[in-house]
């Protein structure tokens, strides 16, 4: 494996982001149309699906040769919905996010589970014991109003409460349910022809008004990206469920070809708006939405042209790919900033096949990495009847590859000014920090500009929290009256009591990252990330990893006045916190003890425990987090202080 660095050559990478952070313009590559152009996609996509190579309700020796356990669990979960009631989506249930604001859609979720469980039982166990379920599960979702999540319906032009059927808006959730019911309906049509011929007819039907006609008829979907903007997951995400769809129901050739043609234009939108360096500014819970739904997209596309439509040895589709791996502090942590999760567990399938497809060994390797971490084949797979089809079939080359966890001595994402570095490559122990410049309206922003975090032997110390369960808030003009999303509840300063602003126009300058075998340094001037108020001309912000030794934050500012309010630089961490003397906190974490050294002339620390009770960070931070504020005492027009943590021994 390829290292990036070696003991007995000095190599030192300096990168500076001389653009100014926010401005992030769309660049129109537009690569996937230029490919379906020079291959001439109306030859080359397949007219039928034969490009399907995956085992369909026919192939029994397939299905029989499952692992006997595996395919227990298939029936077993059908199995319980035998008798399961399908029920009536009620208007007040679209209602309730408008009353409350809670999303978690429960009376949606469950008919999904059905749907996915009897479907991929009655594909394992081929007795047509479950049939007449699925075929309740057709009725029942041709008869619904609508398939989407009510939390959406704010996009329609009578706005959020009911589903208009005369303005079929399209969302996460209609794609998810038309990527199930289509390959329900390839997957079964002989047999339900067999009971009834409404039943795939009306299928097909319902398939086509609900989703595929409003999808290709209409282009002011934002997601979409015709009408501008930068669009985020929801682009591959819906695309990715839209593309199998068209491709299995539609039997008009030229008709697909254009319906094709749109996909492939609007991720194109998708990618002229991702930055050259491949991060997501989403984080890497949320790359397997978008990075990772854009690679099955690229892969469909490539099975449907007989591998004419190949862009697997484009730069940036590789970045994309190369950028979860390098984020990787010890699976299942990873490095969080914005509404990402500290934690994921990635999609082990789709990290190998990326890795496969752009040929990095160090993904792939990744992937099955992952795939033993979280025991993937050992048990029935989760996920769209289509993804545990694909993946019930690599079960044994997956487990058969070579695996290793990806971890990278040091990475820097000069356009989304995001970097990381360890003490040393291979291996989690010992010090890793991320930080990130960027601006404050990125994806899931929060008010963050110039964060950090810090993880010692792979376990948490300066955290990100993340974000709280979602609710109608979380995307309202409220969002920043969420703790979580605030700047003083990240690693970083409060500037004569003001925190950071969000917009794009908060944003840093003259962000660098610096890595050698010694140390690495990440430095950027956040001052443009808060209002006027805060009276500051610079506020450098840099980290320093003395590889092997310490970490170090250091403050240098300069103001043009001095308020009343606390200057503080504020830390969050998951380690129990206390004080040994001033100028000395000691930091308790899972398996290490880290000492934190300050100027007790300079700050004094103040250390407030916050209990967590949101379910979603609880899933994290359950014993509650701490904030230390280190409050300066005589804030001077310039200044500035430093702490360093150093393992206790």
């Amino acid at each position: 494996m390829k290292t990036f660095f070696s003991i007995s050559l000095v190599i030192l990478l300096l990168v500076s982001s001389n653009k100014v952070s926010g401005e992030l313009t769309s660049k129109e590559r537009n690569i996937l149309a230029n490919k379906a152009k020079a291959i001439d996609l109306s030859k080359v996509l397949v007219p039928d699906n034969s490009w399907n190579k995956l085992p369909d309700y026919k192939n029994r020796q397939f299905w029989q040769s499952l692992p006997e356990n595996i395919r227990k669990e298939y029936i077993t979960k059908a199995e319980g919905y035998l008798t399961y009631n399908w029920p009536v989506v009620k208007a007040t249930d679209y209602i309730e996010f408008v009353r409350s604001g809670d999303r978690r859609q429960e009376a949606y979720s469950a008919c999904s589970n059905a749907l996915i469980s009897l479907v991929m039982g009655e594909m394992v166990e081929g007795k047509g014991r479950f049939m007449d379920q699925i075929i309740n599960a057709v009725w029942y979702y041709s008869e619904q109003t609508w398939w989407g999540w009510s939390a959406h319906l704010g996009s329609q032009k009578v706005g959020a409460g009911l589903p208009d059927i005369n303005d079929r808006f399209v969302d996460l959730g209609v794609g998810e349910v038309t990527n199930n019911l289509s390959w329900t309906w390839y997957l079964f049509k002989d047999e339900f022809d067999k009971i009834h011929p409404l039943i795939s007819k009306r299928l097909k039907q319902e398939i086509e008004n609900k989703a595929l006609i409003p999808y290709f008829t209409r282009d002011d979907f934002w997601y979409m990206g015709f009408k501008g903007g930068r669009p985020n997951n929801w682009n591959p995400w819906i695309n990715y469920n839209m593309l199998n769809s068209f491709l299995l129901i539609e039997s008009d050739h030229s008709k697909k070809v254009a319906e094709v043609q749109k996909i492939i234009n609007s991720l194109d939108k998708f990618l002229n708006g991702y930055s050259d360096d491949g991060g997501c500014d989403e984080g890497p819970s949320y790359w397997g939405a978008a990075g990772a739904l854009l690679y099955e997209s690229l892969e469909i596309m490539k099975d449907a042209t007989n591998d004419k439509f190949d862009v697997f040895g484009d730069p940036l589709i590789q970045n994309i790919g190369k950028y979860f791996y390098k984020v990787n502090i010890h699976a299942p942590y990873f490095l969080n900033f914005a509404d990402a999760d500290a934690k994921t567990g990635g999609d082990a399938s789709a990290v190998y096949r990326y890795g496969k497809a752009i040929k990095d060994p160090q993904m792939q390797q990744f992937g099955a990495y992952l795939a033993k971490l979280g025991k993937w084949g050992e048990h029935s797979l989760g996920g769209k009847i289509c993804d545990q089809i694909k993946d019930l079939g690599l079960i044994a080359e997956i487990g058969k590859a070579e695996s290793k966890e990806a971890l990278v001595a040091d990475f820097w994402l000069p356009d989304t000014e995001v970097a990381g570095a360890r003490d040393k490559e291979g291996t989690f122990m010992g010090f890793f920090f991320g930080a990130k410049g960027g601006f404050n309206n990125e994806s899931h922003n929060h008010n963050d500009v110039g964060s950090c975090i810090m993880y010692y032997d792979g376990k948490p110390c300066l955290i990100d929290l993340g974000r709280e369960e979602y609710t109608a808030k979380t995307f309202s003009s409220r969002r920043y009256e969420i703790w979580t999303m605030q700047s003083g509840y990240h690693n970083l300063p409060v500037i004569n009591g003001i925190e950071q602003k969000d917009g794009e126009e908060f944003k840093a300058k003259n962000t660098t990252f610096a890595a050698n075998p010694k140390s690495a340094m990440f430095s950027t001037d956040i001052s443009g990330a808060y209002t006027k108020d805060a009276q500051v001309k610079s506020w450098i912000r840099s980290y320093t990893l003395n590889r092997g030794k310490n970490f170090i934050i250091t403050d240098k500012y300069e103001l043009s006045g001095i308020t009343n309010s606390v200057t503080s630089s504020n830390l969050i961490t998951y380690c129990k916190v206390s004080e040994v003397k001033p100028g000395l906190l000691k930091f308790a974490g899972d398996g290490f003890n880290m000492n934190m050294t300050y100027n007790p002339k300079v700050v004094t620390a103040k250390v407030e425990f916050i209990e967590v009770k949101d379910k979603s960070l609880r899933r994290y931070w359950p014993d509650g987090v701490t904030r230390v504020k280190l409050e300066f005492i005589n804030t001077g027009l310039n200044g500035g202080q430093t702490v360093t943590f150093t393992p206790a021994k």
